[in-house]
């Protein structure tokens, strides 16, 4: 088991590389092969009728093959699953471009060219990111008179900095704007948040009510939440390199853009071939991303953890399949609720994930947990690839930074940090048999215990 740091080689999408969807593709290959169809019988109908001699059993085959090719052509551009499928791709890759664009976080020029991105997706006729004084980025309807660094004007933006409200306006004047006095006349404005405190605004302008739809609405509100996430993963970034905490430095390395592509471009797989399994991912890829964040700087339930961990783990088996992956979790009623550090487990499974995977046949991976007295044990089992002595001591003691070794070792750290230096972290491993991962974590029953009784105790004082 090695570190989840480590580069994946395994499907790695580099930045800006979106691989093809093979099930859109597919739909426009049948398009393209329909519509020729077409092209070529309408050209044999009309060279037929023009003709001295008109062919009759030619003309009716040409006439049957050409209406037959234009019906299919309508009906699989109509298709639902074919229109869900496109705009679920699209938006996808437009999510993924402005993953991209955000990796150094929300500036003036990541902002200029998200904006540049939306517009052309959306019905607006102009797109807005702010931060709480000023314009970070404008594309669209009068951008040359709305440039980077200009002071915010409108007081419906400012209202959404205020209260942190999403707010749908009908008419220029619920925007900010002197009646008529603008081609502008609706808008939506989406609060950026980091952490619950309003950073800044995404605004979508639109010419008429009438341009915004309940998609509209959605897209606004989803790019919004997306462009939260981020921002807050970029300051949790760069705390960690100007902090010495143990949890801003796992939560560093559990947000990563191999497992962000990774997961996008499974997802937008699946679009076409199970629609239904794309949508359950991406509402678990919300929450997964979502709970990273929150589960950063305090003790969680343990039950909450292994949640976690089997939300990560629903990706990777929707990436590899159900018969190269598997994951066994077993604790014990008492090890549940368990009070322990936040990325405490996952990381140790993501390990054996990306580096124990054997070439042929299934990985399976098991979590047991038990309680000894006051004291806590945890363990993360493996059948795959094993490791070298020389690669286990170079886990237990790693000499850089940054790679292998050093997301297991911050396991390490946070577990003697939070239950004492008797607690510890034991690897054993076996090439060709599998690697298992002991956290014994000292006083962690009586600690939990200790926490629950004050936190009832300052309930009751309530």
């Amino acid at each position: 088991m090695q570190d989840s740091g480590a580069e994946n080689s395994i499907d790695a999408a580099a930045p800006g590389t979106i691989p093809p969807k093979k099930g859109v593709a597919r739909v426009f290959t049948v398009e393209m092969l329909l519509a020729t169809i077409a092209v070529l019988s309408g050209v044999t109908l009309l060279w037929t009728a023009l003709a001295p001699s008109h062919s009759i059993p030619i003309m009716i085959t040409a006439g049957a093959m050409f209406t037959l090719s234009i019906v299919l052509v309508i009906r699989l551009s109509m298709d639902p699953d074919s229109v869900r499928a496109r705009q679920s791709d699209a938006m996808l890759r437009l999510a993924s471009k402005t993953l991209e664009s955000m990796q150094d976080g929300l500036n003036r020029e990541s902002a200029q060219e998200i904006c540049q991105l939306l517009l052309p997706s959306t019905a607006a006729i102009a797109v807005a990111i702010t931060d709480k004084k000023q314009i970070l980025g404008y594309a669209g309807y009068l951008e040359a008179e709305n440039p980077a660094g200009g002071n915010i004007r409108t007081h419906a933006t400012q209202a959404t900095l205020d209260d942190g409200n999403m707010r749908v306006l009908f008419t220029s004047i619920d925007i900010g704007f002197p009646e008529n006095a603008t081609t502008i006349k609706a808008a939506i404005v989406v609060p950026l948040l980091v952490r619950g405190d309003v950073v800044g605004t995404l605004k979508f302008y639109y010419r008429s009510a009438k341009r915004i739809s309940e998609t509209q609405k959605s897209i606004a509100e989803g790019f919004g939440t997306l462009l939260s996430t981020q921002m807050a993963a970029a300051q949790l970034e760069e705390q960690a390199r100007l902090a010495t905490s143990m949890e801003l430095k796992a939560l560093q390395n559990q947000i990563n853009p191999h497992f962000l592509f990774n997961t996008i471009n499974t997802i937008a797989s699946l679009i076409r071939t199970s629609p239904n399994e794309a949508r359950v991912l991406l509402r678990e890829f919300a929450v997964f991303y979502r709970r990273t964040l929150e589960n950063s700087d305090s003790l969680i339930y343990l039950s909450r953890e292994v949640e976690q961990t089997q939300r990560y783990f629903s990706f990777e088996v929707a990436r590899f399949g159900a018969e190269r992956v598997e994951l066994d979790v077993d604790l014990v009623p008492e090890c549940e609720n368990m009070l322990v550090p936040s990325f405490l487990v996952q990381p140790l499974v993501e390990n054996a994930v990306q580096h124990a995977m054997p070439s042929e046949g299934k990985l399976t991976i098991t979590v047991t947990g038990e309680v000894d007295g006051d004291d806590v044990y945890l363990r993360v089992n493996d059948n795959g690839t094993g490791m070298t002595e020389e690669a286990r001591q170079g886990i237990m003691h790693p000499k850089e930074t940054k790679g292998i070794g050093i997301a297991v070792k911050n396991v390490h750290d946070r577990i003697v940090g939070f239950f004492g230096p008797n607690s510890y972290m034991d690897v054993q491993s076996e090439l060709g048999v599998g690697t298992t991962v002991t956290l014994f974590l000292e006083g962690c029953a009586a600690q939990t215990k200790s926490q629950v009784a004050a936190s009832d105790a300052e309930t009751l004082r309530r």
